[in-house]
C-alpha cells in the first residue's frame, strides 16, 4: 500500500531564511517567473529563470542556505543511492523524487518536509524527478511521475495522497499488452518524467537497450503514449516504429520492424503549448551497435518527431542519425526558441545528440533555418552491416565536441600517461576513427568519437533568449567498441575485455586518452548559427600543478538566468560552478559532497530571495562514486 507522511523534518538549515508567502493559487505565469513549474522551467524547455538577484558582481557571494538528505533516517539498507532528480517548485513548495522509493514535498525556502508519499512494492519513482499539473474545475493540482516499475503515478500536490479516480488507487500500470509484445515478463520502465499538456500526460518509455546477437533487437516498443490526467485513460498511442500503412514503414526491409525494441524517449519531451505540437527525442533501434538484422533507415530512431499534442497525430520528423549503429540517440530534450534571420522573427526548435552536432529547424514545419547537408561517411566491414552511406551535417555549426581520433590527437601532456594511452592502442590493435560515423569495425577494436555518452548527454542546453545564445555541455570522451559474430555464427555482437561501456581511458586514474579538454561548455549564436565561446568545464584534481585544466565529462545540463549567469553542475570532479553567460568566463566554483548527475534550478521566494537548488549524490553512467545524498540549496547572504 501506499503511504503518506506529513510534516517531518529532516532538512538541515544552516542559514536563517524567511519562509515563503506566495500562495498556491498564483496564475501559471507568475508561477514560471518565480519557480521551477517543469523539469525544463518551461514546456518548451529552454531552462531560462527571468530572475535578476544573482549576477556575475555577486554571485562568488552564495552560500549554502540548506540541505535536505534524500535518505531516510530510518532507512536500515546501510547504503547510499545515486539520483539524478531535477526539483520543481511552485508557489511556496518544492517536489522532488528520491531513489529512496520517495516523492517529496518540502518548504522550498526552509526544506523542512510538508508530506512524503512513498511509493508501494519498493518501487522508486522517474529517476530524474516528477511533473506537476495545476488542476482544473475537476480536480485540483497534481504531481504525476512514472517508476521503476513501469507505472503511472498521482498524486495530490497539497497533500500527497493518491489522486481519486485516476487509475487504480492513483496509478496507472505502463505495461499494457500492446507494447508488451515479446512478453509481459520483460522489464519496462519510465527514466524520465512526463509531459503534461492540458489533460494529457504524455510518457516516454524504458524498453532497455537488448543484449545484441540474435534476437537482440526484438522486446517491448518503444511508443509514447498519452494519458488522461483525470481517470488515467489511454488517449493515443504514437508508433515509434511505425506499422504497415504507417509512413515511415518502408525504412525497415522485409519484417525487421516487427517487435522491434529501442527507438523510445528516454529523455525529456517538449510542447509548444500555443500550437499544441509535442516534441518527441527519440533514442536509436535494438540493437544498437549492430543493424544487420534491420536493413534501412530506420525510422523514427534517432529522430525527433513533432506530433500534434492532442491526438498523437504525426506533423514532421527529422531523422539525426540514419540506421544509427553508435548508440547516438536523440535523447536531449528539443528546445523551443526564436530565431531572428533576415529580419524575420522564425519560431524554431534547436535538436542536438550524442553526435555533437546541432540543427536549426521551423518547429512548425520541420525546415532548417541554417543550412544542412548530406556528407559521405565510411562504410563498414561487417558481410551483413549496411550503414547509411551518407549522414546530415549542419553548415554553420561546428561539430561542438570531438568527433574523430587519429594518433597525432591522443593525450601528450604528461609522460606516463601519454606512454599508457599509446600502449592501450597499440597492444590491443585499436582502431582511431579519422572520420566521423566509422562503423565498429569486425574483430578489431574501433574508437569512436563521441562515445556512446555523448558528446551531449540527456540534459541537454539552456537558451538565453536576451543574448541568442544556447548554452551546452559537451563531453570528448571517446569509447572502444569492437562486433564479433555470435556463437551461432548468425549475427554480430559488441564484445570483449575492452568493449561493453568502458571508455577510452585509464579506468583507474581516470584520466582520457584524446588531447584535452576532455569536456566543455559551449555557447552557439541561434541567430547565425556560430559558436559563440567554449569554456574549458572541469578540473582533474590527480594530475599536477599546471596540467589540471583539462576538462572534465558531464551528465545533466546548465540553466541560464537574465542575471546573465549560467548555473552548471554534472562533471565528475564534484563541483557547482558558474559562469557569465555573455562571455562564458567562469566566475565561481564550489566542491560538493558528490557528483552532481542533475540538472540545477533557480527560484525565488515571496520576499524576492533567489535560490540555486542541485541534487548531489554521485553514480551515474560516468562511474562516479556514489557518496552523498544531499540537495544543497544556496542563496545570497
Amino acid at each position: 500500500m501506499t503511504h503518506v507522511t506529513p510534516l517531518r523534518g529532516r532538512s538541515r538549515p544552516l542559514t536563517s531564511c524567511s519562509v515563503a508567502a506566495i500562495a498556491l493559487a498564483l496564475a501559471s505565469s507568475a508561477i514560471a517567473q518565480e519557480g521551477w513549474p517543469t523539469i525544463g522551467h518551461d514546456a518548451g524547455g529552454q531552462r531560462f529563470s527571468p530572475l535578476t538577484n544573482i549576477t556575475p558582481a555577486n554571485v562568488d557571494q552564495l552560500q549554502v542556505a540548506w540541505t535536505y538528505h534524500l535518505r531516510p533516517a530510518d532507512d536500515a539498507s546501510g547504503g547510499l543511492l545515486a539520483s539524478q532528480s531535477i526539483p520543481l517548485v511552485i508557489g511556496d513548495t518544492m517536489f522532488l523524487a528520491s531513489p529512496y522509493s520517495r516523492v517529496l514535498s518540502l518548504d522550498a525556502a526552509t526544506g523542512a518536509e510538508k508530506w512524503v508519499f512513498t511509493l508501494p512494492d519498493s518501487d522508486r519513482p522517474s529517476l530524474r524527478g516528477v511533473e506537476y499539473w495545476p488542476g482544473d474545475d475537476q480536480h485540483g493540482p497534481t504531481i504525476v511521475f512514472g517508476s521503476r516499475m513501469g507505472r503511472l503515478y498521482s498524486i495530490d500536490a497539497d497533500t500527497g495522497r493518491p489522486t481519486a479516480g485516476f487509475g487504480v488507487n492513483g496509478i496507472v500500470n505502463l505495461k499494457t499488452p500492446e507494447v508488451m509484445q515479446t512478453g509481459m515478463d520483460k522489464s519496462y520502465i519510465l527514466p524520465s518524467p512526463p509531459i503534461v499538456y492540458k489533460n494529457r500526460i504524455i510518457t516516454g518509455a524504458g524498453p532497455g537497450e537488448g543484449p545484441g546477437g540474435t534476437n537482440g533487437g526484438e522486446g517491448p516498443a518503444g511508443d509514447t503514449r498519452a494519458w488522461d490526467v483525470h481517470t488515467g485513460a489511454l488517449v493515443w498511442t504514437f508508433h515509434s516504429v511505425p506499422r504497415p500503412g504507417e509512413f515511415g514503414n518502408d525504412t525497415w526491409e522485409g519484417e525487421s520492424w516487427k517487435n522491434r525494441s529501442g527507438v523510445n524517449v528516454w529523455g525529456q519531451m517538449t510542447v509548444d503549448t500555443e500550437r499544441g505540437i509535442v516534441y518527441m527525442p527519440f533514442g536509436t533501434a535494438n540493437n544498437d551497435r549492430y543493424g544487420g538484422d534491420r536493413p534501412g533507415d530506420n525510422l523514427f530512431g534517432s529522430s525527433v518527431v513533432a506530433a500534434d499534442a492532442n491526438t498523437g497525430a504525426y506533423l514532421w520528423h527529422f531523422q539525426t542519425v540514419r540506421h544509427d549503429i553508435w548508440d547516438y540517440d536523440t535523447q536531449a530534450p528539443p528546445t523551443l526558441l526564436d530565431i531572428v534571420k533576415d529580419g524575420e522573427t522564425i519560431p524554431a526548435v534547436g535538436i542536438i545528440n550524442k553526435t555533437g552536432l546541432m540543427f536549426f529547424l521551423n518547429r512548425v514545419t520541420g525546415e532548417p533555418i541554417h543550412p544542412i547537408e548530406d556528407r559521405p561517411v565510411p562504410a563498414s566491414n561487417v558481410p551483413t552491416e549496411r550503414p547509411s552511406p551518407t549522414q546530415p551535417f549542419p553548415v554553420l555549426t561546428e561539430p561542438l565536441s570531438r568527433n574523430t581520433i587519429s594518433r597525432a590527437e591522443l593525450y601528450q601532456d604528461t609522460p606516463e600517461h601519454k606512454a599508457w594511452c599509446e600502449a592501450l592502442v597499440d597492444d590491443n590493435d585499436m582502431y582511431l576513427s579519422a572520420e566521423p560515423y566509422t562503423p565498429i569495425r569486425l574483430n578489431q577494436y574501433t574508437v569512436t568519437y563521441p562515445g556512446t555518452q555523448g558528446g551531449v548527454n540527456w540534459g541537454g542546453g539552456a537558451f538565453d533568449p536576451s543574448t541568442g545564445l544556447f548554452v551546452v555541455n559537451v563531453n570528448n570522451m571517446g569509447q572502444p567498441m569492437r562486433l564479433v559474430p555470435t556463437p551461432d555464427g548468425q549475427s554480430y555482437i559488441n564484445s570483449g575485455e575492452l568493449a561493453g561501456t568502458r571508455r577510452f581511458w585509464n579506468p583507474e586514474t581516470r584520466l582520457h586518452c584524446a588531447a584535452t579538454p576532455w569536456g566543455q561548455l559551449v555557447a552557439v549564436d541561434v541567430n547565425s548559427g556560430k559558436v559563440a565561446w567554449r569554456s574549458t568545464l572541469g578540473v582533474t584534481d590527480t594530475l599536477p600543478e599546471g596540467s589540471r585544466n583539462t576538462g572534465r565529462p558531464s551528465l545533466g545540463g546548465p540553466t541560464v538566468t537574465a542575471g546573465g549567469v549560467t548555473f552548471m553542475a554534472g562533471t565528475d570532479d564534484s563541483r557547482f560552478r558558474a559562469f557569465e553567460t555573455r562571455t562564458g568566463r567562469e566566475i565561481w566554483t564550489v566542491e560538493l559532497p558528490a557528483t552532481a548527475h542533475s540538472t540545477p534550478i533557480t527560484y525565488s521566494d515571496a520576499s524576492g530571495k533567489q535560490y540555486v537548488a542541485i541534487v548531489a549524490t554521485g553514480g551515474g553512467l560516468l562511474a562516479a562514486p556514489v557518496e552523498s545524498d544531499s540537495l544543497i540549496v544556496y542563496s545570497l547572504p
